[in-house]
């Protein structure tokens, strides 16, 4: 199996901001793999270990579940008694804060695979699809009407990733997307080391995604809200709120 630095994991999971925050949690012992301490950022472990960090500011299993802990307070949004899909789970930040606000399922989707923190692995309300595709979700694999979408999508943008995840949601569902304009401008309006710092981008970008979900057939936006953190590298990202309606066909046509 390929071998990563253990750096480059932290950052890449979401665990922390960047390499610099990654190396100075590393130098001071927080960062475990298992019960073992990692020694040097440099380190290279499997790309599917489980990674630990200790004395954590916050109680989700990676700094994502800070973001949308705020989006679902942000728009009054409660996933209590619901089944979710969390797109784009990776070490599973939504899908904890998912369950912790009561949910009675989440569908935790990834492209990729031995990211997702054990203790959601093991815990029987999680469905792991690992090594799936978003954009070919069907109700074959997410066998039941989806009352949550919720996404934290990397290296794809939402109009690309969400429609199938969409079609899948009942009536009454709601979706909290992130929005990540370093994945959703242009490739000259992306600076150097990925990060897009032109707040006149954020807004366009921001205002491209809520006119694409407002034209999505049943579906009102709720508003879009600044992450209360930024993502890796310091880039600013955006939290978009919608909810399908009770009146319209349950099946969104693209």
């Amino acid at each position: 199996m390929p071998k990563q630095r253990v750096d480059v994991m932290l950052v890449e999971r979401g665990l922390v901001e960047s390499r610099a925050k990654a190396q100075a949690l590393i130098m001071a012992g927080l960062v475990y793999v298992g019960t073992k301490r990692v020694a040097k950022a440099g380190d290279t472990l499997p790309e599917d270990a489980q990674l630990v960090l200790k004395g954590q500011e916050h109680p989700w299993v990676s700094r994502g579940g800070v973001k949308l802990a705020h989006g679902l307070a942000h728009f009054g949004l409660n996933p209590a008694g619901l089944v979710c899909l969390d797109v784009g789970a990776s070490t599973g930040g939504f899908t904890d804060v998912l369950l912790h606000a009561g949910a009675e399922k989440v569908y935790a989707v990834d492209v990729g695979h031995g990211q997702l923190a054990w203790k959601l692995r093991s815990d029987e309300r999680v469905v792991v699809l690992e090594k799936t595709n978003a954009r070919h979700l069907t109700a074959e694999i997410v066998a039941e009407p989806v009352g949550a979408l919720v996404c934290d999508a990397s290296f794809i943008g939402l109009q690309t990733v969400l429609p199938a995840g969409l079609a899948l949601c009942a009536k009454g569902a709601f979706a909290v997307a992130l929005i990540k304009p370093q994945f959703e401008a242009g490739p000259e309006q992306v600076g150097k080391g990925g990060v897009v710092r032109d707040a006149a981008v954020h807004d366009e970008v921001c205002a491209r995604i809520e006119g694409w979900f407002a034209t999505l057939p049943g579906w009102e936006v709720l508003g879009v809200t600044p992450s209360p953190i930024k993502g890796p590298e310091g880039n600013v990202e955006f939290l978009i709120g919608a909810r399908r309606g009770m009146s319209e066909s349950s099946h969104i046509i693209f």
